[in-house]
């Protein structure tokens, strides 16, 4: 692995050194790559617009980051800017230089890449999404045919962007941002195919949150009671980042495992709540579901203004939960329904 390492390692260098400039760009496509910019962003569009692509979403989403965090414990994956420093590989010749930034002191195993995983999970679901909307409107042949073309080479561009700007970042080795490419590939292909997750009662939105949580913290208490230290990251991310406010816990890996399972809780609530109920049965106009996006985006842009202490963990990781279970709450209940007594609309069925 370790010449695998040195190629990685060479590349970084070259991109940090011929492409500094796009920087800003890099930073960018690592940043909207994060999952944080489906849950904040993109739920809330999609949700208003077309529900099971949003519900999708989710599910891809929640799934595709549990399934990296076991996969990560599983393959203990280095990351380029602490294995430089402590390989033995360059003997006694001096190490490559690499770069550091503000988002490249993640604290976790480094394999799959997290951020090429969920990118190509949620690129493939609203892809998949736009072509179905085509296929629906009876788009002619030859224009469906170039917007199948357009929009999968698209996504290729933005993946490609986002591994190169993984890679930059000294974050991820190459063969770490393709195991993530193709890993949240086969996620989101066999979740779209699973027809219950449009359906799923309360009790099923919490048994499934309850196993998964259940399923990665029994495997690290079992892992743990082999001598088996899960966290080894931690500490070797507070030793070699250059600076120490650049190392954050929302990075590590349970703090990952809590947001998603609050999302996941969050929509379950969200989709069954009283308030959801009622605003389900309303035909919702365009100006009205226009006027739910911008205030849901808006309120949760507040949402994501309330930051937490990381002194204590276990506070930090449940009001992890909590805030990513209301980010879920916003867009699905509480918005509509205060839009629909504000603005009342009309009711499906003659009954109603």
């Amino acid at each position: 692995m370790d010449l695998l390492h040195s190629w990685g390692v060479e590349l970084a260098v070259y991109l940090q050194t011929r492409y500094g400039k796009y920087e800003g760009l890099f930073d960018l496509a690592s940043t909207v790559a994060d999952l944080h910019t489906t849950f904040f962003w993109l739920f809330p569009i999609w949700f208003h617009l077309r529900r099971d692509t949003a519900l999708r979403l989710i599910w891809v989403a929640v799934i595709g980051d549990w399934l990296n965090l076991v996969l990560k414990w599983v393959l203990f994956g280095e990351r380029p800017y602490w294995w430089v420093h402590e390989t033995k590989f360059y003997g006694a010749g001096p190490a490559p230089s690499l770069q550091q930034f503000p988002i490249t002191c993640e604290t976790g195993p480094g394999s799959p890449s997290g951020h090429a995983m969920g990118a190509a999970g949620v690129w493939y679901v609203m892809v998949t999404a736009l072509l179905s909307i085509a296929r629906e409107k009876q788009c002619p042949p030859l224009l469906y045919r170039f917007l199948y073309i357009g929009l999968w080479m698209l996504m290729g561009l933005v993946e490609l962007v986002v591994c190169i700007s993984r890679v930059y970042m000294a974050a991820h080795f190459p063969h770490q941002v393709i195991a993530g490419i193709i890993t949240g590939t086969l996620v989101a292909e066999v979740v779209s195919k699973e027809k219950w997750i449009y359906s799923a009662s309360l009790k099923k939105y919490f048994l499934i949150t309850l196993f998964l949580t259940s399923f990665a913290v029994g495997f690290y208490v079992l892992l743990k009671a082999l001598d088996v230290d899960l966290l080894w990251t931690m500490e070797k991310a507070h030793k070699w980042c250059i600076r120490p406010e650049w190392v954050h816990l929302d990075s590590a890996p349970f703090a990952s495992l809590l947001r998603n399972m609050g999302s996941l809780f969050g929509l379950g609530l969200g989709l069954h709540s009283p308030f959801y109920k009622t605003t389900k049965m309303r035909i919702m106009s365009a100006p009205l579901r226009i006027g739910c996006i911008v205030i849901s985006v808006s309120l949760l842009h507040l949402l994501d203004e309330w930051t937490f202490s990381p002194e204590n963990h276990m506070t930090f990781y449940a009001l992890s939960f909590g805030k990513s279970a209301v980010a879920l709450l916003i867009p699905t209940t509480l918005v509509p329904w205060a839009l629909s007594k504000i603005y009342p609309v009309k009711t499906e069925g003659k009954n109603l």
